[in-house]
């Protein structure tokens, strides 16, 4: 399941309304008083703690003082998630080329089984929507055990069980909303208005008053009103299957031809990575720019990474991910040169998850960096389930190439942890960015997206820039480094978007600390010394 998060636990819940070169020490830092300018904003994970009072990742400064006049090595970042939009003005020169393969011939000219896969590979086919794994667990209940099959059957009784509720609230919402932004859109005199317009109406109207109050909400959340409408939408249409129970009786993976339980059945997907319709991989095209977006062109937003390629793996479909097209998905950026792997995905059940698990060994075998987001349900991961995962007790580790990233509010203080966001002090390794990061989506548009999604290639970006400018750096190394060098938050924090749910910031994740960037290649470079010092004596 793609992780976005327009706000809190859930859409639902979310619009509710009512008609050194060690790692810093964070405890002297303060709050930054005045609001964001809208710049401030779109790169907030850009900048420094100390030196803006804003808690992103110190980029900007390790660009100025740290890379000024250095020169890195390229480094591939597979992209596993819902495709990108390999055609816009800010990613297309960035897009990895597989040069071992001739455009449009239709031979598997490096025979690694993927034909004409010039980009990357399609594991979904023509498939944009798709079944959440409790649904497939219900109706396939002979491949699972009886305590699973219950479990996922909970899931679906309680989702009835809320539905009519739920449906009649967002039927409301819908029209209230639709309401709302047809009184806001005859009141500023144009079809398509700003937060900013919204904010200067002064009226003693009732009824323009409060389609003000409901429109400043609707717009917080940063989409466009026709975009949280269609959310709204989509979350009402939701509840009507599963009302109706549509949502076990359709099988969109039968388009494909394969069988998603045969992790040896593989000849089936496609070349195009961007799928069907550009409009469904707005959320893989967002992590790709967080990642990789070229600096400095004063287009749009700046990537985290400069020197980087991005290899496209389209896996994560409208739904939840197949454990096969994971794995696969896994193993093929693997093969085809990635060092870093960013994984915006994640869901409560995982029927093959050794195939999963083998993939992200087989990634280990070849030295690549896993970086995966927490998930977005504000929840201990260190007690729920949330995969993938690189330990099937949630306390021992098989692996120590997968880096799992909470996602972290722009508000330095108690607010600093995504109301959102899950957390973990054995299974989430550090925090990142998350709330509101401005990027690039589908046919040359820029938006702000939320959720450990955007979080996670925060991380997966400064990973490739510490791979690119200290290559001997292991990937083991490099997930150390990130964890190590972070900022340190001494202070306690909301958990939940809860006041009084106060917790030691420390107390959530495994190092807690944010990521810095800064710091992170101050280590990498005494790192590499202090091998190559060894190296030397030996």
């Amino acid at each position: 399941m793609k992780l976005i998060k327009l706000s809190g636990l859930s859409l639902l819940a979310a619009l509710t309304f009512s008609f050194s070169a060690s790692a810093q020490d964070a405890s002297k830092s303060t709050a930054k008083k005045a609001k964001l300018t809208e710049n401030q904003l779109k790169r907030w994970s850009h900048l420094d703690l100390e030196k803006d009072s804003i808690p992103g990742m110190s980029v900007d400064k390790a660009y100025a003082e740290l890379l000024k006049n250095k020169k890195g090595v390229k480094v591939i970042v597979g992209i596993v998630d819902s495709g990108v939009d390999i055609e816009h003005e800010d990613l297309k020169s960035v897009v990895w080329t597989n040069k071992k393969e001739i455009a449009g011939n239709k031979i598997d000219d490096d025979k690694n089984g993927y034909i004409d896969d010039i980009h990357g590979w399609n594991f979904l086919g023509d498939i944009t929507k798709e079944n959440l794994e409790y649904e497939r667990i219900i109706v396939n209940k002979n491949l699972v055990d009886e305590k699973t099959y219950l479990a996922a059957k909970a899931i679906n009784d309680k989702k009835i069980e809320e539905g009519t509720q739920a449906k009649g609230q967002l039927e409301q919402m819908v029209a209230a909303v639709g309401k709302a932004d047809g009184v806001i859109v005859k009141t500023v005199g144009k079809p398509v208005y700003t937060a900013e317009d919204v904010n200067k109406i002064i009226s003693t109207d009732p009824e323009v008053l409060q389609s003000k109050a409901i429109m400043q909400q609707m717009l917080a959340y940063g989409l466009p009103v026709v975009d949280l409408k269609k959310e709204i939408q989509k979350e009402l249409d939701g509840f009507v299957v599963v009302l109706n129970g549509d949502n076990l009786k359709t099988n969109y993976r039968k388009v494909l031809g394969d069988n998603p339980d045969d992790l040896k059945d593989t000849k089936y997907g496609n070349n195009n990575v961007m799928g069907p319709d550009k409009e469904e991989i707005l959320h893989g095209t967002h992590v790709a720019g967080i990642v990789a977006q070229v600096r400095n062109n004063n287009i749009g937003g700046d990537g985290i990474a400069n020197n980087v390629e991005i290899l496209t793996v389209r896996a994560v479909p409208d739904g939840d991910e197949y454990d096969k097209d994971i794995a696969l998905g896994i193993r093929y950026a693997v093969d085809n040169g990635a060092k870093v792997i960013n994984g915006s995905f994640g869901k409560s059940f995982s029927p093959h998850k050794q195939w999963v698990y083998d993939a992200i060994k087989y990634a280990e075998s070849k030295d690549v960096l896993i970086v995966h987001a927490a998930g977005n349900d504000a929840k201990d991961i260190d007690v729920d389930n949330n995969f993938p995962n690189d330990s099937d007790d949630k306390v021992t580790e098989f692996a120590d190439n997968l880096i799992t990233i909470g996602a972290l509010n722009y508000e330095y203080g108690n607010k600093l942890i995504a109301n959102f966001s899950n957390v973990g002090k054995v299974n989430v390794d550090v925090f990142a960015p998350g709330v509101k990061i401005y990027a690039t989506t589908p046919n040359n548009a820029y938006q702000f997206l939320q959720g450990t999604s955007m979080a996670s290639p925060n991380v997966a970006g400064v990973a490739a820039l510490i791979r690119s400018y200290y290559p001997k750096l292991s990937a083991k190394q490099v997930k150390h480094i990130l964890m190590d060098s972070g900022t340190q938050i001494k202070n306690d924090v909301e958990f939940g978007g809860n006041a009084n749910d106060k917790r030691p910031f420390a107390s959530l994740s495994k190092s807690g600390r944010i990521v810095n960037a800064y710091n992170a290649l101050v280590m990498a470079e005494k790192m590499s010394k202090n091998m190559k010092s060894k190296k030397v004596k030996g």
